[in-house]
C-alpha cells in the first residue's frame, strides 16, 4: 500500500471519527429530551480489488422499534383520557362533600328530617318552625351548588375541547411540515434522524389528544388516523378539523341540541375522535356530566313532588311552582330543576306553614291520602302535616300500604338518551345515598384505572427508552473508543508525514 493511500485512509478515518464524536455529543446533550431516539452513524468499509480504501460514513439513523413506539402512543392516549376524567370527577367529589361530614346530600336531607322530628314535639314553637325552613334552605342550596359544579365541569370540558382541537390542527400541520422535509432529505440520501426525532415529539403531543394510529411509509412519510378510522389530513390536502365554542346549559345536548360537533370538510366526525383529552372532553360533556345532572334533577323533582303530594309545598322553583312530570322525554318539564330549586317563597314568608301545610289533598287509592291544612284559627299543636312528612314524604310509602312511585332512571336528560346506573330506591334518603355513592364510585374506579394504566405507560416508556433512548454510560464508553481510534488514525498520519519527509530528504 502506498504512503499516499495510507494517508488518505487515515484522513477518512479521522473524518469518520469526528462525525461519530459529534453524534455522541448530541446524544448525551439530549439524554433527557422526551421522545429523542439515539442516533448512530452507519459505516461501510471501502475496498477496490481487495484493497482497503478506508471507511464511508452514511447518514445518521435512529434505533427505534416502531411496534413498541405505537403501543406507547396508544397508551399515552389512554392515560391522558383518564387524567382528564379524573380531574373533573375529583372536582365533583369535592362539591359533594365527604359522606357523614354534614355537607353531603344525604346528611343535608337527614338534618331536614331531624328538624321535622324536633318540630313534632313542639309544633307551635316558631323557632323550631324557622329551623325547619332553614334546614330546607340548606338542602336546596346544597342541590344548587352540586348542580353548578356539574355545569362548571361540563363547560370546562367544552372549552377544553375547543382548545384541544386547535392544538390538534397545529400539531398535525407540524407533522406534515416535518414529513415533507424528511421525504426530501431521504430522497437525496441525507440523514433525517433529527427531523424524525422532532416528528416523534409531535406524535407524542398528538397521542395526548386522541387515540392515534401511525403508519410509517417507505419514503419517510407517515399516515395518521384515529382509532375510530378517521384519516387525518397530514399534508393539508383537506381543511383542518373545526369546532366552535358554546355556552352550555342544562338543556343543551349533542347532537342536535345546541352543542357543536367537530367537523372535517363540513362532515361531522365527532364520534370518530376517541381517547386522549379530546375523547375525555367529549365523554364528560355528552355523557358523564349530563347523566349526573339528570340524576340530580330527578332527585330535586322527586323531593319537591313528594312533599307537595302530602300537602306541603316546601320546595319549588322561584315562582312557587313544582314542575310536573309525565313529559316526553320523561324529564322534559324539569331539566335543570336542580339549579333553581328553592324553599317555596310562601313558606319562607310564613314558616308556620311547615306545621299547617299549604295545600288540600283530595286523596286517592294509589297516591297520598286526603289532607286538609290547619286553618289560621286551628290548633297550635297541629301535628298531622309533620307526621305525614316524616312518615310518607320522607318514607317509602305514599300512604299506608301504598309504595312511593319510583323515580325515573332511564330516558333521562333533555333528549331522553341518558340512564342512571342504579335502580332508584323508594325513599328520598336512600335515593340521595345511592346517587352520591354511584357518582363517587365512578370517580374511584377512574382513579384506580388511571393508576393501573400509568404503570403500564411507565413500563412501555422504560422498554422504549432501553431500546432507543440514550444511555450516558454507553455513550461515554463509545466516546473513549472513538478517542482511541482518533489517536490511532492520527499516529498513522504522523507516520505517513514522517515517511514523506524522509523521502524528500533522500531526494534532496
Amino acid at each position: 500500500m502506498s504512503i499516499n493511500a495510507t494517508l488518505s485512509i487515515a484522513t477518512g478515518g479521522l473524518a469518520a471519527v469526528s462525525r461519530e464524536l459529534a453524534l455522541v455529543s448530541q446524544n448525551i446533550a439530549n439524554a433527557n429530551t422526551p421522545d429523542y431516539a439515539r442516533e448512530i452513524a452507519t459505516q461501510t468499509a471501502l475496498t477496490a480489488e481487495g484493497q482497503g480504501l478506508g471507511v464511508h460514513v452514511g447518514p445518521a439513523t435512529r434505533l427505534v422499534d416502531t411496534v413498541l413506539q405505537a403501543a406507547a402512543l396508544r397508551q399515552n392516549a389512554v392515560v391522558a383520557d383518564l387524567q382528564a376524567r379524573q380531574s373533573a370527577l375529583q372536582a365533583i367529589d369535592a362539591a359533594q362533600g365527604t359522606p357523614g361530614d354534614g355537607t353531603d346530600l344525604p346528611s343535608l336531607l337527614g338534618k331536614l328530617q331531624s328538624a321535622f322530628s324536633t318540630l313534632l314535639n313542639q309544633p307551635a314553637d316558631q323557632t323550631q318552625q324557622s329551623a325547619v325552613v332553614a334546614a330546607a334552605g340548606t338542602l336546596t342550596q346544597g342541590i344548587n351548588d352540586l348542580s353548578e359544579a356539574y355545569a362548571t365541569q361540563r363547560q370546562d370540558a367544552q372549552d377544553a375541547l375547543v382548545t384541544a382541537v386547535g392544538t390538534l390542527n397545529a400539531t398535525i400541520a407540524d407533522i406534515g411540515r416535518l414529513s415533507d422535509q424528511i421525504i426530501a432529505l431521504q430522497g437525496g440520501g441525507q440523514s433525517t434522524a433529527d427531523l424524525e426525532n422532532q416528528r416523534d415529539a409531535a406524535l407524542h403531543t398528538l397521542s395526548d389528544l386522541i387515540d392515534l394510529r401511525v403508519l410509517h411509509q417507505a419514503n419517510g412519510d407517515v399516515v395518521l388516523s384515529s382509532s375510530g378510522g378517521l384519516s387525518l389530513p397530514v399534508h393539508g390536502t383537506g381543511a383542518a378539523l373545526a369546532t366552535t365554542g358554546a355556552n352550555l346549559h342544562a338543556g343543551a345536548y349533542y347532537p342536535g341540541g345546541g352543542i357543536p360537533g367537530i367537523t372535517l370538510n363540513g362532515v361531522d366526525v365527532t364520534r370518530e375522535l376517541t381517547g386522549g383529552r379530546i375523547g375525555a372532553a367529549l365523554t364528560l360533556r355528552d355523557l358523564t356530566l349530563p347523566t349526573a345532572q339528570a340524576e340530580l334533577d330527578e332527585f330535586a323533582q322527586t323531593l319537591a313532588t313528594r312533599f307537595d303530594a302530602q300537602g306541603l309545598r316546601l320546595f319549588s322553583d322561584p315562582t312557587g311552582a313544582v314542575p310536573p312530570g309525565g313529559g316526553t322525554p320523561v324529564q322534559s318539564t324539569y331539566v335543570g330543576f336542580a339549579a333553581s330549586i328553592q324553599v317555596n317563597p310562601a313558606v319562607r314568608a310564613n314558616p308556620t306553614l311547615v306545621r299547617d301545610g299549604t295545600t288540600a289533598i283530595a286523596g286517592s287509592a294509589t297516591g297520598a291520602s286526603a289532607f286538609t291544612p290547619n286553618p289560621a284559627s286551628g290548633p297550635a299543636g297541629f301535628t298531622t302535616m309533620i307526621t305525614r312528612v316524616l312518615t310518607y314524604a320522607l318514607g317509602r310509602e305514599v300512604q299506608s300500604g301504598v309504595p312511593q312511585p319510583a323515580a325515573n332512571t332511564t330516558g333521562l336528560g333533555p333528549d331522553g338518551t341518558l340512564r342512571a346506573p342504579y335502580v332508584a330506591p323508594l325513599s328520598l334518603g336512600d335515593m340521595a345515598t345511592t346517587m352520591v355513592a354511584a357518582q363517587a364510585q365512578d370517580s374511584s374506579l377512574t382513579s384506580a384505572r388511571l393508576a393501573t394504566e400509568q404503570a403500564v405507560q411507565s413500563g412501555l416508556a422504560a422498554r422504549l427508552s432501553a431500546m432507543s433512548g440514550v444511555n450516558v454510560d454507553t455513550e461515554m464508553a463509545h466516546m473513549i473508543t472513538l478517542q482511541n481510534a482518533y489517536g490511532a488514525n492520527a499516529r498513522v498520519m504522523a507516520t505517513a508525514q514522517a515517511l514523506f519527509q524522509q523521502l524528500l530528504t533522500m531526494v534532496q
